[in-house]
């Protein structure tokens, strides 16, 4: 009868793909449970169980959980009569209450030796799982059990918690092979103090445990101008006493006090008192000093004793059959959103169904989400410290720049030439000698290259050889005034006059 609350098959309320429905749980403070069977019992043998479905806290969440059940498989199994108490061989999916963000992963193992089932916890996720109850989106919730006893635990396909059932789960499958000795007590004489007070100490004849810890300074002198006759507070010479004021009832009046005005440019008003000191005499109450106990016998423990109810269980993946899924639930927040669950033993399979089912759901959420800056604005009033980071990513790179175009490295003065080419103004023949002498010798490597040269080098010339000559040397005159002329026009003392040779 308590579990009265509503479930609807409807549209998410801000849902990016029309007519998209699920499972959605209605009512807040109440308890739900639902369920179905499923096709064919799930057995665990050579094969991994890989269970997921989705949720959407389309409200958030305050406390409340959303996880599932996967109902064992039992002969008086009743899914009308679903309830907290009916047997399950796996609980998954998140849960939440305060500040306190679960992802439950429990599985109920039966003691080989007993018969009884005991709740088994995996340990809890390092991830931060806050983001996944609060961003009021759909998230994929999968969990994945593998025959050699791994298991995973995926949130949008990203693997939030990881271990083994043989040694990541709470309370252990396998209980210890030893356990201490109930019946096994402490001796009366057993000492476990590895310190005690020196016996044979005395306390010194001149310890004075009365002395007090301060005393005042002998040394101190009143300021001068310490107004020994103004009291540190008078009343308000301003103030009035209210026109309802009734001494019967009130007592007698007086003005409220406020700050002495005259002692506001002297060091100090009222009874001078020496300051306080510590009081070198001071020792306190005397304690014998503290030794090592020779009867010392260490932190007692029971001893150790075999433990009538060890087994050991290498296989607690073979967990007991189920045959239905529910959900049973109680939330102090509505219109949790449900959908896709599916249970299969083939990892290929759920993440095509995933693709199909949550991909397009994050496909749409995403193009619909604001941009990068309005969710910089958005995180930033949820955390105001992110302000802080904001404006050090802008401004430190602003500096850095600043202070390098500042203070970069200082030119080198320039060379009188490249001085010269910033200018046609005249300028001091500081290096025309070098220029001229730099073009005679290109000139005389020249003649010294042509054929003249070479045939001169050989003996006597003809007469055509001599015309030819006189020519070339009538040439190289020429080329020479051409030269003088270049370097007379490349000098600067001579651009602002345009010298030119007659």
């Amino acid at each position: 009868a308590k579990y009265d609350g509503k479930w609807a098959v409807e549209e998410m309320k801000d849902s990016k793909l029309p007519g998209d429905k699920g499972l959605v749980l209605k009512t807040r403070a109440k308890h739900h449970a639902i369920s179905a069977q499923l096709l064919r019992p799930f057995t665990f043998d050579a094969k991994p169980l890989i269970v997921q479905y989705e949720v959407n806290f389309q409200s958030g969440i305050d406390c409340g959980g959303a996880y599932v059940k996967l109902l064992t498989q039992t002969p008086d199994l009743d899914l009308d009569q679903f309830k907290d108490k009916t047997p399950y061989t796996i609980m998954f999916g998140p849960d939440k209450c305060g500040e306190d963000y679960k992802l439950h992963f429990i599985f109920r193992h039966k003691n080989p030796k007993t018969g009884e089932y005991e709740e088994k916890h995996a340990k809890k996720p390092d991830a931060d799982l806050r983001t996944y109850y609060t961003d009021k989106k759909t998230h994929l919730y999968t969990l994945v059990l593998n025959p050699d006893n791994t298991f995973e635990v995926l949130v949008d396909q990203t693997v939030v918690n990881s271990g083994s059932l043989l040694t990541d789960m709470t309370p252990p499958v396998n209980p210890p092979a030893e356990i201490e000795d109930p019946d096994d007590q402490k001796p009366d004489d057993w000492d476990e103090r590895p310190k005690i007070q020196d016996p044979a100490a005395a306390k010194p004849e001149d310890w004075d445990e009365d002395a007090p810890a301060q005393i005042p300074d002998e040394d101190a002198v009143k300021p001068d101008g310490w107004l020994d006759d103004e009291p540190e507070y008078i009343g308000d010479p301003d103030a009035v006493k209210p026109e309802d004021w009734d001494e019967d009832m009130d007592g007698e009046w007086e003005a409220p006090q406020v700050p002495n005005p005259a002692c506001e440019t002297a060091p100090g008003c009222g009874e001078w008192k020496r300051p306080m000191i510590d009081n070198p005499n001071h020792k306190g109450k005397w304690k014998p000093p503290m030794i090592d106990n020779p009867n010392y016998q260490g932190v007692w423990k029971p001893r150790k004793v075999p433990n009538p109810a060890f087994f050991e269980d290498l296989q607690p993946f073979r967990m007991s059959a189920f045959s239905a899924v529910g959900l049973e639930l109680w939330s102090m927040t509505s219109d949790i959103f449900f959908d896709n669950f599916f249970i299969t033993d083939d990892r290929n399979t759920a993440e095509r169904w995933a693709a199909d089912g949550w991909g397009l759901k994050k496909a749409a959420e995403g193009a619909a989400d604001p941009g990068l800056a309005t969710q910089m604005l958005n995180a930033a009033e949820e955390r105001p410290w992110l302000w802080i980071v904001y404006v050090l990513t802008v401004a430190l790179p602003l500096v850095l720049i600043i202070v390098f175009c500042c203070t970069g490295k200082k030119k080198s003065p320039a060379t009188p030439a490249a001085e010269y080419k910033k200018t046609d103004e005249a300028q001091p023949d500081v290096k025309e000698e070098d220029e001229e002498e730099e073009e005679e010798e290109k000139a005389e490597e020249a003649e010294k290259s042509s054929p003249a040269a070479e045939e001169k080098s050989d003996g006597e010339e003809s007469p055509a050889e001599e015309e030819e000559a006189e020519k070339e040397e009538e040439n190289e005159e020429t080329a020479d005034d051409k030269l003088e002329d270049d370097v007379l026009r490349r000098s600067p003392r001579n651009r602002g006059n345009k010298v030119r040779k007659d």
